[in-house]
């Protein structure tokens, strides 16, 4: 009879567990903020693609970042000037995870894996709102830049 009773509790907790590679992270975006694009970012040994990201207008942004190296990166979006940071957690090698943020004009943006010595190894990069005519700019890490018109990056 206990068994019975406590079938449903143990359904319920494994219906809100995560799946490998799933969305994950955190975010600062206020709780019912709607995103105004999906920014995908891909990391590997050792840099961001793409390493500038321009958004169209401030607002709140989900980030995709898919982890395409062989070893575990993860994923973090600061503000100048610290405070206001958004983190992935571990991203294990082929899985993904999304992190919300919302962005404000005349702020600057860093973005980067936090894990040690990454960052100074070239995983990092920048985040700019605001943009002429709404289109925006990519950098490569071969460092080529190209522009899209579609606004959001």
């Amino acid at each position: 009879m206990r068994v019975l009773a406590i079938l449903p509790a143990a359904l319920l907790l494994t219906a809100c567990g995560g799946g490998y590679g799933g969305g994950g992270g955190s975010s600062n975006a206020p709780s019912g903020g709607s995103v105004l694009r999906t920014i995908q970012i891909s990391e590997q040994e050792y840099s961001l693609s793409p390493s500038t990201v321009t958004l169209a207008k401030p607002g709140t942004y989900a980030f995709q970042v898919t982890n395409k190296g062989k070893i575990t990166h993860a994923f973090t979006i600061e503000a100048s000037g610290g405070g206001n940071e958004v983190q992935s957690g571990d991203i294990q090698p082929g899985s993904h995870k999304t992190v919300k943020s919302t962005f404000k004009a005349g702020t600057s943006y860093e973005m980067y894996c936090p894990i040690d010595g990454h960052k100074s190894q070239g995983m990092a990069g920048t985040i700019r709102v605001g943009g002429a005519g709404g289109g925006g700019t990519t950098t490569n890490p071969g460092g080529e830049s190209t522009t899209s018109s579609t606004p959001g990056y």
